[in-house]
C-alpha cells in the first residue's frame, strides 16, 4: 500500500530528526529561506514596498527542461512534458534530468531486481555508493569490490522487494539533492546534466522506518471504519 504524498513528507521529515534520512534531506531542509523577515519587514513602508515589488520568479518546469534536454542527444519530449510533476517539485527543475531518464532507469532497476541479476542491478549503482544499515551505521562504498563484497547485506530481500515494485509516481524530489523513495529508503541522482540517475544511497534503516509507518497507517485506517448496519 503507497502512502499519501503529504504522510510520505510528514514522516521523512520526523525521520529526520531522528536521523533516519540521508543528509541529503538534512542538508535541504537546513537550507530552506527564513520567511519570517520577510514577514516582519512588512511592517514598516520599505516592507510595504517590497511586498508590493514582484518577486523574481523561479525558473517553470517548461525552461528547467529546455535546459536538461540540450543535453540530451536523444529525448521524449512528450513523455517529459506530461510526467514532469512529482512529490516535491518538477523533476526537471529538482534533479537536472528529466522523466524519462527516471522511467528509463527504474525500469531496468525493476526488472534486475525481479530476476535478482546482480550484475544489472550493480550497473545501476553510482559511487560513491552511501549504505545505511538498520542501526543507523553508515558506510561509504567507494569501489566496485566494495559494492560486490557487501551486494547481499545492502540490497537484501526487502531492499530488493522495494525495487521490484519501483516507478515514477513513488518518487520525491528534494531541488539539487535528488529523488528518493520510501522516505529515503532509496536516492537516486545523476553525475551530469540530463544524464541518467543512479543509486547512491541505500537507507536500511528508512527502509523500516516506512514499513512502520505503513503498517500504523494501515491499522488505522482499520480503526475508523464505520460500523456495519445492524439488520432490521
Amino acid at each position: 500500500m503507497r502512502m499519501s504524498a503529504r504522510a510520505r513528507l510528514a514522516l521523512l521529515l520526523g525521520g529526520c530528526a531522528l536521523g533516519a534520512c540521508s543528509p541529503s534531506v538534512e542538508s535541504a531542509a537546513a537550507d530552506a529561506p527564513d520567511t519570517t523577515a520577510h514577514n516582519s519587514a512588512s511592517g514598516s513602508a520599505e516592507g510595504e514596498d517590497a511586498a508590493l515589488s514582484p518577486s523574481p520568479a523561479a525558473p517553470g518546469p517548461d525552461n528547467c527542461l529546455l535546459v536538461v534536454w540540450q543535453d540530451q542527444d536523444t529525448r521524449d519530449e512528450s513523455f517529459d512534458l506530461a510526467h514532469d510533476s512529482a512529490d516535491g517539485g518538477a523533476i526537471s527543475c529538482a534533479t537536472g534530468t528529466s522523466a524519462s531518464q527516471f522511467a528509463s532507469a527504474l525500469a531496468a532497476i525493476r526488472t534486475a531486481a525481479r530476476a535478482n541479476d546482480k550484475a544489472a542491478i550493480l550497473r545501476e549503482v553510482g559511487l560513491p555508493l552511501l549504505y545505511i544499515d538498520a542501526e543507523g551505521n553508515r558506510r561509504e562504498l567507494t569501489r566496485p569490490d566494495d559494492i560486490d563484497g557487501t551486494f547481499a547485506e545492502v540490497f537484501d530481500e526487502d531492499v530488493l522487494a522495494l525495487l521490484r515494485e519501483v516507478d515514477l509516481d513513488a518518487l520525491t524530489v528534494v531541488p539539487d539533492q535528488g529523488a528518493f523513495v520510501e522516505l529515503g529508503s532509496v536516492w537516486l541522482v545523476v553525475d551530469r546534466n540530463g544524464g541518467r540517475p543512479r543509486i547512491v544511497t541505500v537507507n536500511r534503516q528508512a527502509l523500516d522506518e516506512a514499513a512502520r509507518a505503513m503498517r500504523a497507517q494501515a491499522e488505522a485506517g482499520r480503526g475508523t471504519e464505520a460500523p456495519a448496519k445492524s439488520s432490521e
